[in-house]
């Protein structure tokens, strides 16, 4: 399949990218990513490691579409997980104002 990424045209095929991926650890999943095997990658490595190009020169968006078309799972970024209230207590401060321990009630 053609596609541009970065201005550049590129002929990729399904199993062009598989082969590609092979023995790549995937990095750390903090946004977009791809599903290629059975790994999970993050879509700018996958678009680094297939266009051997760096990661500036494209967007996230352009791996996608190109990965989606191939016929690869694309997920969005995952969730945040949830945080903490800043006003909420922890637990061990709780524990610290139900037994009357001086000091621990502003930690």
């Amino acid at each position: 399949m053609r596609c541009v990424i970065a201005r550049y045209p590129f002929e990729l095929t399904r199993h062009g990218v598989l082969d590609s991926m092979a023995g790549v650890k995937p990095g750390t999943v903090t946004g977009d990513s791809v599903t290629i095997g059975r790994r999970r990658y993050p879509v700018m490595q996958v678009g680094e490691v297939v266009t051997r190009q760096d990661r500036r020169d494209f967007t996230g968006g352009e791996v996608t579409r190109t990965m989606a078309r191939l016929g690869f799972t694309c997920h969005a970024r995952p969730e945040a997980a949830p945080t903490p209230d800043a006003g909420a207590r922890s637990p061990l401060q709780a524990a610290s104002e139900a037994l009357g321990s001086p000091g621990l009630h502003d930690a």
